[in-house]
């Protein structure tokens, strides 16, 4: 007999033992309580009034060891015991109080389905046989030594027939309490199931997701918003230290919720955010659900759709500039050939040639607007990467006067980027570097400075030179098109570095250096965000 026969298992057998065990003692206590007063030969009929006695000192001794031994039954032979055992005792007691008009064999009954509902099966239907038998049985043999007990078999017939009855209607009750219990576990575990798929998807979701109460503590967060956010952990904490531009949409959009907010960044290397919100009511108050959508990958979109046609229109113009300022060139340089022209006509002859080469120069750049490619971002190492540019540039541009450094951190650094627009990006940076810390310096020098951001977790790689730096009133215009500070300069090599930069979700800013010098430092995106 295993626990697979009971007719309920677990915490429900425990709880239906427990009830069966007070139900008993209770039982017990009465009986005593009876004898203790004396009512018993008052009220009862009795055939034995000593055995009734005993018998009901031996109850509810019996009853009170049972409930102290069998809290967990783990086989159905110890239920089964349990009930056999509280039938015949109180089918002695049945007999002592001098039958059925004690009303014992009601206590009977009660046991009889009390037992059916923790076994089921042929086995609860024995129990109540066993009940029906002694009461019928009993009975006719207190009519053997009682004549008078003769007249109670019509009521120990019922009493063995109400013991069936019992028994089949609370199996058959049980039955369908055991389809509910399986049907609702069965639910729960779906729902179990499909709150936990909600919870993985919500999760793996890149849309940040927070609940706000009207304190602004953040109750939920998926992984997504706490990435966007830049920080591990936010449930419990005030969201406005870490996010107080996030708070200001909340407040415009609780003043105006028709207003569309704009788009905000958490951290000055962070992705660019766009928060929309909606209401939430919860156990009768009025929460916040925050959706936060990374417009990097749109923006990128936006990128590449403002090069291509930026292209296409330089393109146009470029082409219609390069033919008549090849001819103006030429001109000049036939005209600076002729043995005729005087020295005056000859130095005024050379400034055409030398605007004519910066025009052309001009012209080169802009053309590398319209031939730029779509960004093919590719899995690189950047300390490889860097390694290979490093040996390659110092090998391209050998001199003493200048001299590149390569500084980069432990660890594997990875990102996602085209290796020929990085390549174009260091090269015009480290460039730069170079001639502007040879203004200063006998010797120019650069460092490139590879490593991780410990806020962002993203790899960073920062050019620096010991040139004069960028004077303050500049540095709101460093990146824009055709803006330089030298005489032979054409001012799209920061605009077109950016561009590249932004194409490809990485982002390039400027630092001023403490004791002089530049800083240009580009954060790259995360390895797995670009797809």
């Amino acid at each position: 007999m295993s626990p697979q026969d009971l007719a309920f298992s677990g915490a429900p057998a425990r709880r239906l033992l427990r009830l069966y065990h007070l139900y008993r003692l209770s039982i017990g206590l009465a009986l005593l309580v009876l004898i203790a007063s004396s009512l018993d030969d008052q009220l009862l009929n009795m055939a034995h009034a000593q055995l009734f006695r005993y018998g009901s000192w031996f109850y509810l001794g019996f009853n009170l060891l049972v409930s102290l031994l069998v809290n967990r039954p783990r086989h159905l032979l110890q239920v089964f015991s349990l009930a056999l055992g509280d039938i015949l005792l109180l089918g002695a007691l049945f007999y002592a109080a001098g039958g059925t008009p004690s009303g014992i064999g009601h206590l009977m009954v009660i046991s009889v389905a009390i037992a059916n509902i923790l076994l089921h099966g042929r086995i609860g239907l024995l129990i109540a046989a066993a009940a029906a038998s002694g009461i019928i049985y009993l009975t006719f043999y207190l009519s053997l030594a009682h004549p008078g007990a003769a007249g109670q078999f019509l009521q120990a017939g019922g009493l063995g027939a109400l013991c069936f009855a019992v028994a089949l209607f609370v199996q058959g009750l049980t039955k369908r309490l055991q389809q509910s219990e399986s049907l609702a576990e069965q639910r729960a575990a779906e729902l179990a199931n499909l709150e936990e798929l909600n919870e993985l998807i919500i999760q793996r979701m890149r849309t940040g997701i927070l609940v706000l109460d009207s304190q602004h503590r953040v109750l939920q967060a998926n992984q997504g918003a706490l990435s966007l956010i830049g920080k591990n952990k936010l449930v419990g904490k005030i969201l406005d230290p870490f996010a107080p531009e996030l708070i200001r949409r909340l407040q415009q959009w609780l003043i105006n919720p028709t207003l569309r907010s704009e788009g905000l960044q958490t951290s000055p290397t962070g992705p660019l955010l766009q928060p929309s919100f909606v209401p939430l009511q919860r156990n009768g108050q009025t929460h916040t659900l925050v959706f936060l959508d990374d417009l990097s990958q749109v923006a990128q979109q936006a990128q590449q759709l403002k090069l291509a046609s930026l292209g296409r229109l330089t393109a146009g113009i470029a082409h219609e500039i390069r033919n008549p300022l090849g001819a103006i060139s030429h001109a000049a340089q036939l005209l600076q050939e002729s043995e005729a022209l005087d020295p005056a006509d000859q130095r005024l002859a050379q400034i055409i040639q030398d605007h004519s080469r910066r025009m052309n120069l001009v012209i080169e750049n802009v053309l590398q607007l319209s031939r730029r490619r779509q960004a093919e971002p590719q899995l690189l190492d950047l300390k490889y990467w860097l390694h290979r540019f490093a040996s390659d540039f110092r090998s391209n541009h050998a001199s003493d006067k200048y001299s590149l450094h390569l500084e980069t951190s432990s660890g594997s650094l990875q990102t996602r980027m085209d290796p020929h627009q990085l390549t174009q990006v260091i090269s015009n940076l480290v460039q730069n570097g170079l001639r502007y810390s040879a203004q200063r310096h006998k010797h120019g020098q650069v460092w490139l400075k590879l490593f991780r951001d410990s806020d962002s977790d993203l790899p960073v790689l920062e050019v620096l030179d010991d040139g004069p730096g960028v004077q303050p009133e500049q540095l709101q215009h460093i990146f824009e098109p055709f803006f330089t500070t030298e005489n032979k300069g054409t001012g799209l090599g920061l605009y077109i570095s950016r561009e590249l930069c932004e194409s490809n979700q990485a982002r390039l800013d400027y630092e001023p250096r403490e004791g002089g010098g530049s800083c240009f430092r580009i954060t790259f995106a995360h390895p797995r965000k670009l797809s």
